[in-house]
């Protein structure tokens, strides 16, 4: 086998395991943040997990929310941007985790990150580098999101 092929699987496997690591889970959102650090939203059947930090490190923040209490918003069908999102309540806070893509456009921008709100309010807004988001939270069985 060629040793440049090599390379490559194992390149790939090593970039799969720094962006899923639900280990045991099912990965419902995975990226890359534009300063490095990783958001990932796991599906534990009972918990809905949220981490954010540095990817293959200790996670700055984790939160295992009961299934029950997490929610989500999941697009109608009208409207040029399809969106989706996972909201993780943890205190006064919530990590709404967000997809979306303007389907308009020729270049399909796909914008995804987590916003953060405390006591309702919006404090801050991470976005996603862009590259290798993974998503699957269209269809996922939680209650919406009121």
């Amino acid at each position: 086998m060629n040793s440049r092929i090599i390379i490559s699987v194992a390149a790939t496997l090593l970039t799969a395991n720094v962006y899923a690591n639900c280990e045991g889970s099912k990965t419902l959102f995975s990226c890359l943040t534009t300063k490095g650090k990783q958001i990932e939203v796991c599906d534990a059947e009972k918990t809905i997990d949220y981490s954010f930090g540095k990817p293959n490190g200790k996670a700055d923040i984790l939160v295992k929310a009961p299934r029950d209490q997490a929610s989500t918003y999941q697009w109608a069908g009208v409207g040029r941007t399809m969106s989706y999102a996972v909201d993780i309540p943890n205190g006064t806070a919530t990590y709404s985790v967000f997809w979306g893509v303007d389907r308009l456009t020729e270049e399909h921008a796909i914008e995804a990150g987590v916003n953060v709100l405390i006591n309702n309010e919006l404090v801050t807004t991470v976005n996603c580098s862009g590259k290798d988001v993974i998503s699957n939270i269209e269809g996922v069985n939680l209650k919406p999101t009121e």
